[in-house]
């Protein structure tokens, strides 16, 4: 039931946006848009946004790799089908319902799953940084996005430190578990146990320079990808922006979705795209149609890989989301409270 109200207050938010959006332009400014746009440039544009979601799943697919090798294809696939999650499913629902996913077509731990997650983010903040790091170099940046430029760039390093400073001294830690909550809490123990050991090997890219580096790298290349389809569609549109302006909008727009509150964004994307593109003395009727033909295009790889993923393996949206209602992210306790290890599962 609380999944259901949250798809219908997100939905309803969402139409909310789009209508508080779109009441300002008229079919003239509509259609007079369209006689103007060069769909040249659409065309790369579109590319751009197959190459992101390729990347980003190319980045998952070497976080884990250091425990299961999966096909880059197979690997693409996937991803996209996770996002189509995130995209149906509001509120960070999606992401747990892209962790069973992965857990179940995979063979993962659901611990494991959440750790690449959790990693995913922390790359996705770092990257962020770093463009406006090199976009503050062209643009004054407001004040309040160089601030919570600073604030992500603490916490992510910090976060980074106490995971790397986790696999250093995990012995140590189980030790302190051990002394302090075996005897007394024994199922606390095996629980809290279970979820360090499996968090861990998904941190493991951490302890690997090769990794590290080359997570950081897809890392760059998806954002910088996603910047060049922004560019793109800045050039089809007629806007004369710079690419530092598209870098620009990338880094607003993300900061602004980082919690999902809508199902697909919807409204919430428009809104941030318009508002941004309004600093470049952009038009409101141009900014808001620009920003639902970016959404649009955006959507478009996603549905292309996941849906096509979702049909092959005879998976439903709704038969994930039931998963995700009766299951929880770690794996049975024993019943007499002992650590239950899998072979098959990282």
């Amino acid at each position: 039931m609380l999944l259901k109200s949250k798809q219908f207050w997100g939905t309803l938010i969402a139409i909310a946006l789009l209508a508080y959006c779109v009441k300002d332009v008229s079919l003239e400014e509509l259609r007079a848009l369209s006689q103007r746009v060069n769909f040249l440039y659409l065309a790369p544009a579109l590319v751009c946004t197959f190459l992101f979601i390729i990347f980003r799943a190319l980045r998952w697919q070497l976080m884990v790799s250091q425990h299961k090798r999966i096909k880059p294809s197979r690997a693409i696939a996937l991803y996209s089908a996770g996002q189509v999650l995130n995209i149906v499913m509001p509120v960070l629902t999606g992401q747990v319902g892209r962790l069973f996913l992965f857990a179940r077509k995979e063979g993962l731990r659901k611990t494991f799953v959440f750790s690449t997650i959790v990693l995913e983010v922390l790359f996705d903040a770092l990257s962020l940084v770093i463009f406006l790091l090199f976009t503050s170099l062209v643009f004054v940046v407001p004040d309040s996005y160089r601030s919570a430029g600073i604030v992500i760039a603490v916490v992510t390093v910090t976060v980074l430190i106490l995971f790397y400073m986790m696999l250093q001294f995990q012995g140590r830690l189980e030790d302190i578990g051990r002394r302090r909550l075996r005897n007394r809490w024994p199922g606390l123990y095996v629980g809290v146990l279970k979820f360090m050991r499996s968090f861990a090997k998904g941190i493991e890219t951490l302890r690997s320079s090769q990794h590290f580096f080359g997570t950081i790298g897809y890392s760059l290349v998806s954002w910088t990808a996603h910047t060049l389809a922004i560019y793109f569609m800045f050039m089809a549109f007629g806007f004369e922006l710079p690419f530092a302006a598209a870098a620009t909008v990338m880094i607003i727009n993300t900061l602004a979705l980082m919690i999902p509150v809508t199902p697909g964004n919807a409204g919430t994307f428009e809104v941030a795209v318009s508002t941004s593109l309004s600093a470049f003395a952009v038009g409101r009727s141009d900014a808001v149609l620009f920003a639902v033909a970016l959404h649009i295009l955006d959507l478009l790889p996603v549905f292309a890989f996941g849906f096509s993923f979702l049909r092959m393996e005879r998976l439903s949206i709704r038969e994930i989301k039931l998963q995700h209602e009766d299951e929880t992210i770690l794996d049975r306790v024993s019943e007499n409270g002992t650590l239950i290890e899998s072979e098959e599962q990282v």
